[in-house]
């Protein structure tokens, strides 16, 4: 028996549709917006996870107390302007050249103080500047071994450093090395050199000890 919708009833099976496709709507919305937050939690604590650039107490950075000299080369960052940010030598007269900041002193500062000279000076062109200083190459302060050890060089004057402790740097001797017979070559203020003696067989066997001095940047120990 067919049954005759009348027009009254079709609006009414209308409505009824239309309200269950929207509760289905609203449902499928909430399911989408309740599995986001976890989305975004893993994103935040991704960005938590990324490593901070370094500071001046970041260790990965030059070291604090490190005091830079001419022939050091440094790694100038400036945040978010690469134009500025570059390598740069120091000088025999101590100081470096940078875009808008031109000369300044570098010598005799530590990387500390020498980011916020930077800073300061950049304040006229880029106000809160973020500048790093990272000492790459340490060459104002080394030391250097020469003659009959394993590895003959130059070597990095970071801390107290004495004659035996640069002769196990360089690896000891060679077979034929005269060990009775070592100098260390020092330059003087005056720019004068002097030669200080130093017997390795009395220095281990503890005597003559003075003679295992703190060696000095720029200090040479001859192994003949």
């Amino acid at each position: 028996m067919s049954r005759e919708f009348c027009p009254a009833r079709i609006r009414h099976l209308i409505v009824v549709a239309l309200i269950i496709l929207g509760i289905a709507e609203a449902r499928a919305q909430s399911q989408e917006s309740s599995s986001r937050p976890p989305k975004q939690a893993g994103r935040m604590q991704s960005k938590q996870n990324v490593p901070a650039p370094n500071t001046p107490s970041d260790p990965a950075n030059a070291k604090s107390t490190y005091v830079i000299g001419p022939g050091d080369l440094l790694a100038i960052n400036v945040l978010h302007e690469p134009e500025v940010s570059e390598k740069v030598s120091v000088r025999m007269d101590g100081k470096i050249t940078m875009p808008l900041v031109g000369e300044i002193q570098a010598s005799g500062m530590m990387p500390d103080s020498l980011q916020a000279a930077i800073a300061e000076k950049l304040h006229e062109f880029i106000k809160d500047a973020e500048v790093t200083v990272v000492v790459e190459e340490m060459k104002s302060r080394q030391f250097s071994v020469m003659g009959e050890v394993q590895h003959p060089g130059s070597f990095p004057l970071l801390r107290p450093t004495r004659v035996l402790d640069a002769l196990a740097q360089a690896g000891g001797f060679r077979d034929f090395a005269r060990v009775t017979k070592i100098h260390v070559l020092r330059r003087t203020p005056q720019g004068t050199t002097v030669t200080l003696p130093f017997n390795y067989k009395q220095v281990t066997q503890g005597k003559n000890d003075s003679q295992n001095i703190e060696l000095q940047a720029g200090d040479t120990v001859i192994v003949p």
